[in-house]
């Protein structure tokens, strides 16, 4: 049937997903990042052919129910509660989806329909809203607390019927969220396992793979109500034979590692493998789950394909899957790359943010140093306040996986703050007000055109009225003396307001431009 043929590709997707997540580096190349949202787009339109497939196999368990009550009432129903169940879940699921893109102020481009991935490359964003350190936010608690509560009611409305036994058991294993092992053996939550530390990308992804779980799950349970077995694969002709790289992209010179499974671990032993026309030896190669290990140089730098067989034997003759995969080689770093996040020079007396990496190489293998340099939070996160000279050097240094070092450096101009402008009642460097706007207004100064945030005290500033001699103020207001000389002015006279002196938290300020001011009555 359809239904049995859909349930294997999907098979086949979930299971892509988990081998590429197991790739995942906190550092991942736009291509990587591309590939996850390639996946994400194959996710989103199965869950679209598969919730229209769905639809009619409820349908079609509606006109069973009528035609023959007996055999099809109780499943019928039991049908309807499940679509129920699984509706709700998958657009709670999709809440997450976009609480994740908001957060991350991300959208869908409306030209292509499709989402920036190569920019969604933030690992924040679910860690912030779901971790505090080894535990859970209360957020992160209601993401577990549906899943446990959605797995409740269908197994729920299952019940403990025997002949419901195998696809309650395959529900059980596609929504398990028991503990997995880290990469360093220790176990950790299912929640910390697939979303903390991941790109944008890869944890919408997951979550778009979560509703498929729940699409196939309705069909996977109709058809078990209509008599039909879409959990059960009788064939290895159903499967994928998949290489598994151990990480994305190579330097030119390394040994490509990695190793080839089929779509599902089944732990079936094969009878050959062959890479490339050349015979792999089984004994040493495969391992207790099935998987042929691959051990060889890699290329020059560029994709390269692999190809070969698996084979097995099914029914007494040897069956034959093909091995269809690739690998990216990419030359080693020899740059760093280093910018300052609000413009391409810092400024003496503030804090400058920045941020710097290292192609290829993680944050905790990048260190950087530089006079006022400091280490923030935050991945390839730093400040840096300079004070003294024109021009500060970055050196940054980056250990790669097999211990050897790579260093590089950046200098960057080091300005001073610019001069200010004088302002009053909003405007700036020419005005034209009333006389009582004048008396009463506040004088200001501005940095105009400057993008860090460093509000400024004016001290004191002197104002000229034509024809009569400047008056010195204190503070931003005009004193008693500077509002007589305003009051004797003339309409259409002008009115300077100049040696605008301010102070800051952080550097010394230059005195503002002045304003000129024509009396408007």
């Amino acid at each position: 049937m359809a239904g049995g043929k859909l349930s294997a590709r999907q098979k086949m997707i979930n299971l892509m997903y988990l081998v590429f997540i197991a790739m995942m580096a906190m550092n991942m190349s736009k291509e990587v990042l591309s590939a996850f949202g390639l996946m994400e787009a194959k996710f989103a339109a199965s869950n679209v052919v598969t919730a229209d497939m769905n639809e009619k196999l409820l349908a079609n368990l509606g006109v069973k129910a009528e035609e023959k009550p007996a055999e099809f009432a109780t499943a019928a129903n039991k049908a309807k509660e499940i679509s129920t169940a699984s509706d709700e879940f998958y657009k709670y699921i999709e809440t997450l989806k976009v609480q994740l893109l908001k957060k991350g102020d991300y959208a869908i481009d409306p030209k292509t329909g499709k989402l920036p991935f190569e920019a969604m490359d933030k690992t924040d964003i679910l860690d912030e809203m779901w971790f505090t350190g080894d535990r859970l936010t209360k957020d992160g608690q209601a993401v577990m607390a549906t899943i446990d509560n959605y797995k409740s009611k269908v197994k729920g409305i299952i019940g403990d019927d025997v002949k419901y036994i195998k696809a309650i058991e395959n529900f059980e294993n596609r929504f398990s969220t028991a503990q997995q092992p880290n990469k360093d053996g220790k176990k950790i939550d299912w929640l910390d396992y697939h979303f903390k530390g991941f790109p944008a990308i890869a944890s919408y992804t997951k979550l778009t793979a979560l509703q498929n779980d729940v699409k196939v799950t309705e069909a996977n349970m109709f058809n078990v109500f209509l008599g039909n077995t879409l959990d059960e694969a009788v064939s290895l002709k159903n499967y994928t034979a998949i290489v598994i790289a151990d990480k994305s992209a190579f330097f030119a010179g390394e040994k490509f590692q990695g190793k080839v499974v089929l779509g599902k671990y089944a732990n079936v032993i094969p009878s050959g493998l062959s890479v490339g026309g050349a015979a792999i030896d089984l004994e040493t190669a495969i391992d207790s789950t099935g998987a042929a290990r691959l051990d060889f140089s890699v290329g020059g730098v560029g994709e390269h394909e692999i190809d070969g067989t698996f084979t097995f034997l099914e029914d007494g003759k040897p069956l034959e899957i093909p091995i269809k995969g690739n690998y990216v080689v990419v030359p080693r770093p020899n740059s760093a790359t280093i910018s300052a996040d609000k413009m391409n020079v810092v400024y003496r007396g503030v804090v400058n943010p920045m941020t710097i990496s290292f192609a290829g190489v993680p944050d905790n293998k990048v260190s950087a140093s530089g006079a006022g340099l400091k280490k923030g939070s935050g991945i390839g996160k730093y400040s840096m306040v300079p004070t003294s000279g024109r021009e500060v050097t970055i050196n940054v240094t980056a250990t790669l996986d097999d211990g050897s070092k790579v260093s590089d450096k950046a200098m960057f101009r080091i300005k001073d703050i610019p001069k200010p402008s004088g302002r009053i009642a909003g405007q700036v460097g020419t005005a034209k007000l009333p006389r009582n706007n004048v008396a009463i207004g506040k004088i200001e100064a501005v940095l105009l055109d400057f993008d860090f945030d460093l509000p400024l005290t004016v001290t004191g500033f002197k104002m000229k009225v034509e024809g009569k001699p400047s008056v010195t103020c204190s503070g931003n207001r005009l004193n008693g003396a500077a509002k007589s000389a305003l009051s004797s002015a003339k309409r259409g006279s002008q009115v300077q307001i100049f040696d605008i002196k301010s102070r800051s938290n952080g550097p010394a300020i230059k005195p503002a431009s002045p304003i000129v001011i024509e009396l408007s009555n």
